[in-house]
């Protein structure tokens, strides 16, 4: 399936992404930080924003908005859990729910945990999952409202997507993310390796995301609960997966 994916930094550290269908010319703006960069990035492609597509409320993510929309008139979705918190919304989504960008379509999960109404978005055709403040490279976000069991069933919800799934997540904290990664994980060498590449990437001033989630699966330790390894370095080698991730949180909360 034709299709272009810009990610585009903003502020300090927050990214948003340009999704087009190549076959109807359609542009989804995934969150939106601030509005100068995006405006920039479609000005010179000479792209109309027709959509935009919102994860939850948070200031960061939603800012950009009233700014974008006075030049892009576009059609704004939101999680309808989070309506009340976000900017008028023109389709409001739950879990189940369905989005159309042409030929595209995204599928509405609720991986609330960050927030309480975080949605993400995935395209099966594109294997593309818009992640935001859930799951992150390396990482996943902060508990601001939700529980640890919540994130953990978040997370299992994502961990469940084909592993060729790119996940472009909401900020550059990568670098930070694998050093505590490897606290936990000391022994993972697919981890020590990212590590060194991470660094290398910032070095050079390069983006750590989007990421797949095949490299998810094999070194972010909010998504390895199960493994023994990590288990043997936090003794808790009979704990659930539940209680295992929430220590590896609440360790990540403290680092």
């Amino acid at each position: 399936m034709p299709y272009d994916l810009i990610t585009i930094p903003c502020l300090s550290d927050n990214y948003a992404y340009l999704l087009r269908d190549h076959d109807s010319g359609e542009v989804a703006v995934i969150d939106v930080p601030e509005a100068g960069p995006i405006l920039k990035e479609l000005e010179n492609r000479g792209w109309s924003a027709t959509q935009v597509w919102l994860t939850h409320h948070h200031w960061d993510h939603i800012d950009g908005l009233p700014d974008l929309l006075a030049l892009h008139p576009a059609k704004v979705v939101g999680g309808k859990a989070d309506a009340h918190r976000l900017p008028k919304l023109d389709q409001a989504v739950s879990e189940g729910d369905t989005v159309s960008l042409g030929a595209l379509e995204a599928q509405v999960l609720d991986v609330s945990g960050h927030t309480i109404g975080h949605i993400a978005l995935y395209v099966p055709k594109a294997s593309l999952a818009f992640t935001a403040d859930s799951l992150m490279a390396l990482g996943c976000g902060r508990l601001f409202e939700g529980t640890p069991e919540q994130m953990w069933d978040s997370m299992q919800k994502l961990m469940a997507l084909p592993a060729d799934t790119v996940i472009c997540s909401g900020h550059e904290y990568t670098a930070s993310n694998a050093k505590f990664a490897l606290t936990v994980d000391p022994a993972n060498a697919a981890l020590i390796s990212r590590s060194n590449d991470i660094q290398a990437a910032r070095d050079k001033g390069l983006p750590t995301v989007p990421s797949k989630l095949s490299t998810e699966l094999e070194t972010n330790p909010f998504l390895r609960p199960a493994d023994p390894g990590i288990r043997a370095t936090l003794g808790m080698q009979d704990a659930t997966d539940a209680a295992v991730f929430t220590e590896i949180r609440k360790r990540k909360d403290s680092f």
